[in-house]
């Protein structure tokens, strides 16, 4: 599956080591030096591995609890941080986009288009993200199941798009909680699509009463190693220096400093498989 990324992404390094490619980095991007500081430190760990990277970075967040929710740092702003990450570090880069005109602009700045789990229906957005060229990750909605994903894969593909990548990220159990159903890995593969486990966002546990999500980062080795098992070309994991700090998705997120040891157990779990 990797050769569809391979041929498409620029500066997409260690894609014939047979090992699972990583999307990684903030939730948000809350600076230029942070941001610049986890690329390098991600890269440094994945090179070593030889893991496939993908730097992730949302430039705003349109999805909060509460209108004093963290947004961004500025829309331009946090693009020319992405562009400049890309440049700096070699390395593809992936950023969320909520709206149908957003799609351009965020293409000029980066490799890949991620279309939000709630969002992954809206056709308007999905024929937008795919006119850009660019490759496009759709996450599969809290909602669905892995089968009903060919929709969205199929508007894309007859927009004229055949980059496409797929990521669970868990779905609703109850009014605030998600479980992972692993099924949905090989049937979203079915639709010969990289598949991809978002690991740390379907550890969340949305909808608290003090409107900050909670989450379960403990199970992140549990979520990622279990998905590499049964197929998962790629693992999605947000990471930042102090996670307790971070100005969105702190609950459920991985410490940087946990990243490699992770990464060096799934890499085993994956020649494991193989």
């Amino acid at each position: 599956m990797l050769e569809l990324l391979a041929n498409t992404l620029p500066h997409f390094r260690n894609t014939n080591s047979g090992q699972f490619f990583l999307m990684a980095g903030p939730c948000v991007i809350e600076g230029e030096d942070m941001a610049l500081r986890i690329a390098e430190k991600v890269r440094h760990i994945t090179d070593k591995l030889q893991i496939p990277y993908i730097f992730k970075g949302s430039y705003r967040k349109a999805n909060r609890s509460r209108l004093d929710s963290f947004t961004g740092i500025g829309d331009e702003k946090a693009l020319q941080i992405l562009a400049k990450v890309g440049r700096e570090m070699g390395v593809p880069t992936v950023t969320d986009i909520h709206e149908s005109g957003e799609a351009a602009l965020a293409a000029e700045y980066v490799d890949v288009l991620q279309i939000p789990a709630f969002l992954c229906r809206q056709t308007d957005l999905l024929i937008a993200a795919a006119e850009t060229g660019k490759v496009i990750n759709i996450k599969k909605g809290q909602f669905l199941n892995g089968e009903a994903m060919q929709f969205a894969v199929d508007k894309v593909r007859q927009s004229g798009n055949q980059n496409v990548i797929l990521t669970d990220r868990g779905n609703s159990f109850g009014y605030s909680d998600l479980v992972v159903d692993f099924r949905n890995l090989p049937a979203m593969r079915e639709f010969g699509v990289p598949v991809v486990m978002d690991v740390t966002h379907s550890l969340q546990r949305p909808n608290q009463s003090s409107g900050v999500t909670g989450g379960q980062p403990a199970l992140i080795e549990t979520i990622a190693k279990a998905a590499i098992a049964v197929g998962a070309d790629g693992l999605f994991i947000e990471t930042h220096p102090t996670p307790a700090t971070a100005k969105s998705d702190g609950a459920n997120m991985l410490a940087l400093d946990k990243l490699e040891d992770l990464l060096v157990k799934l890499t085993k779990v994956r020649e494991a498989v193989r």
